[in-house]
């Protein structure tokens, strides 16, 4: 079989091109993170990526623009599969569980990403977790409480903040564990806040 890696092409069939395609768009990422557990971002170069992949410069540019679109495709799926692996959550400290899966699955990778000019995508995506869980969580937990859309979205909002704002302080404080066992505590303690909240906002109407 003759195969061009530099531009996925394949001269035997479009299913074999898609295959090899895939695999070099795979390895190029699974070499990535493997540098980044190794050492900072701004010390990986595409250079070091295709080396360490055994590829060259070209097909590293057929499936990625630059360095930051390899980031963000690793974040985002990062972001897919914990909401894939957490179907439904039922309590909010779940959801906490949930989003802190998603920023420690590569923990090292994902500080050296958060201590880089990449933070801001690292950040965008997180709050886009937070979103999720929170949405997903009250969804449930407010279905029977009779709010207006305008009080329950500000009660998911601020759900939202909190739990990106723990999560971006448990980063700056290095992710100790007894860090976020903390906030866990505090979570169970105020368990049906958040329902308490609503019946709160439904006596001011």
């Amino acid at each position: 079989m003759r195969e061009h890696l530099a531009w996925g092409y394949n001269y035997q069939s479009k299913g074999e091109l898609y295959s090899v395609s895939n695999f070099t768009r795979k390895a190029i990422k699974d070499t990535f993170l493997k540098l980044l557990d190794e050492k900072p971002l701004n010390e990986i170069t595409v250079k070091n990526i295709v080396e360490e992949c055994g590829i060259n410069r070209n097909s590293f540019y057929y499936h990625f623009q630059d360095l930051p679109s390899l980031i963000e495709e690793i974040i985002k799926e990062e972001s897919d599969s914990v909401i894939q692996k957490y179907s439904s959550v039922n309590t909010i400290v779940e959801c906490f569980d949930a989003i802190t899966e998603f920023a420690t699955n590569r923990r090292r990778a994902i500080m050296h990403i958060y201590r880089s000019v990449s933070r801001d995508v690292f950040e965008q995506y997180l709050m886009k977790t937070s979103q999720y869980f929170v949405q997903s969580y009250l969804d449930t937990a407010l279905a029977d409480e009779n709010i207006s859309t305008e009080d329950k979205n500000a009660i998911i909002n601020y759900y939202k903040c909190v739990c990106f704002g723990l999560v971006i302080d448990w980063l700056n404080n290095g992710l100790k564990e007894e860090y976020s066992q903390a906030f866990k505590k505090i979570f169970k303690l105020k368990i049906d806040m958040a329902v308490d909240i609503a019946q709160k906002l439904k006596k001011q109407i």
